[in-house]
């Protein structure tokens, strides 16, 4: 059974000190390090979100953040503290105007690289655990995986206080196993 592991959005921006900066986001850099050099995997897959400059998800243009993750810029550049030297494949996210690019396979060409390689199963870990963690993990459960969530590896926006648990809750009652 090819299992591959999925790290969602590792990037400057999201960790703190960065513009959508996820609180504590820099302390799973260890274990998500951990795990990708862990051998357990076939593949280890990272995504990046690669905003053009003017995404429809920035407030500037009525979405709901902060500009972000513009591709090009140090902003969306992996965190220094993750090692890139297990990363298989990179998969660019969120580069479609009109589309928030919170999932890995959201108009991505993962789906098919996963299914070239006879995956069937994923582990889920990253930024952030109530947006592009979730509707990562929910599209990998639609398209017939079995998914992990590594909640020692995953960290939130919390918008709302709560949102993360909830977001883990959500996985668990669609089938993920949350680990």
């Amino acid at each position: 059974m090819p299992e591959a592991l999925l790290i969602v959005d590792y990037q400057n921006d999201f960790n703190p000190g960065g513009a959508l900066a996820v609180s504590a986001g820099d302390t799973i850099a260890g274990r998500i390090n951990s795990l990708a050099r862990s051998g357990r995997y076939d593949l280890v897959v990272a995504t990046r979100d690669w905003h053009p400059p003017h995404h429809s998800s920035f407030a500037e243009r009525g979405g709901p953040w902060p500009v972000h993750c513009v591709r090009e810029t140090p902003g969306a550049e992996y965190h220094p503290a993750l090692d890139r030297d297990p990363i298989d494949v990179e998969i660019l996210k969120g580069q479609v105007d009109g589309s928030d690019g919170y999932s890995g396979f959201e108009d991505t060409e993962l789906a098919r690289i996963l299914a070239e390689h006879g995956v069937d199963a994923v582990t889920v870990v990253g930024l952030a655990t109530d947006y592009c963690v979730k509707n990562t993990a929910l599209d990998a459960l639609r398209a017939g995986l079995s998914v992990t969530v590594d909640a020692g590896a995953v960290r939130g926006v919390d918008v709302e206080p709560g949102d993360s648990e909830r977001a883990l809750e959500e996985l668990r009652a669609e089938g993920a196993a949350v680990s």
